[in-house]
């Protein structure tokens, strides 16, 4: 274990979690990106469809929630994948503020063909399935601590 640093001297970015995470989430993004770019998907676009693939009818704002995102960030995405032909928006009836996301069969076609992407990261990770779910437990279990100590 390394010696206690003086206060005024920062930890060394080998030390720092959250440097560590940004570092995976860069080498994540660099992997996805080819599968992705065959797909004609980008990264927020795949993650507006997989929120999508666990509950269809979603509203902006309920997507932009479970992504931890703000609807002005997510209305760019769901519009460029209506446009693809990969979901449909649909106003509510009850409330014309809310604006309904449905995939369609396309959109749910590219979901199922963009599940390469995990399988890909869990092989490139080196780690046994039910090992890499440990692991993806435990990071959800530490960002759940996160959110309720903020």
């Amino acid at each position: 274990m390394r010696e206690a640093k003086p206060a005024h001297t920062p930890y060394p970015l080998s030390d720092q979690l959250c440097f560590s995470l940004y570092e995976a989430n860069i080498a994540i993004n660099r992997l996805y990106k080819p599968m992705l770019d065959e797909m004609g998907i980008t990264y927020p676009q795949y993650l507006v469809l997989s929120a999508l693939a666990e509950q269809d009818g979603m509203t902006v704002g309920a997507i932009a929630e479970r992504l931890s995102l703000e609807s002005s960030t997510i209305t760019p995405p769901v519009k460029r994948l209506e446009q693809a032909g990969l979901l449909e928006r649909h106003r509510s009836k009850e409330d014309e503020r809310q604006v309904h996301v449905h995939l369609t069969d396309a959109g749910r076609a590219l979901v199922v063909q963009s599940r390469c992407l995990g399988d890909t990261l869990i092989q490139r990770s080196g780690m046994k399935p039910d090992a890499f779910q440990a692991f993806n437990r435990q990071v959800q279990a530490f960002l759940g601590t996160l959110r309720h100590t903020a």
